[in-house]
């Protein structure tokens, strides 16, 4: 159950940071894979600035897009695609 629930918060949190970043979107199993990738950069630079979105499934999921967010403005840099 545990999986399912962080494959749907990856993916919510992966499309969430595509929808922001304005045509970032790698596809269903791209999103998952950046949204879960970028909860780890999300928790980790929050946690650099001391900053908390909270506990729970919307804190998750912020946390995750904003991780998501800067993995897509990374990769857009790398690949310079637009």
């Amino acid at each position: 159950m545990e999986l399912i629930v962080t494959l749907l918060i990856g993916a919510l949190a992966g499309w969430l940071g595509a929808f922001i970043f304005k045509g970032g979107g790698l596809g269903l199993l791209g999103n998952i894979v950046v949204g879960i990738l970028g909860s780890f950069v999300g928790y980790w630079l929050l946690g650099k600035l001391g900053i908390s979105f909270g506990t729970g499934w919307v804190g998750a999921i912020l946390t995750g897009a904003l991780g998501a967010i800067v993995i897509l403005a990374i990769i857009n840099l790398l690949f310079n695609r637009k």
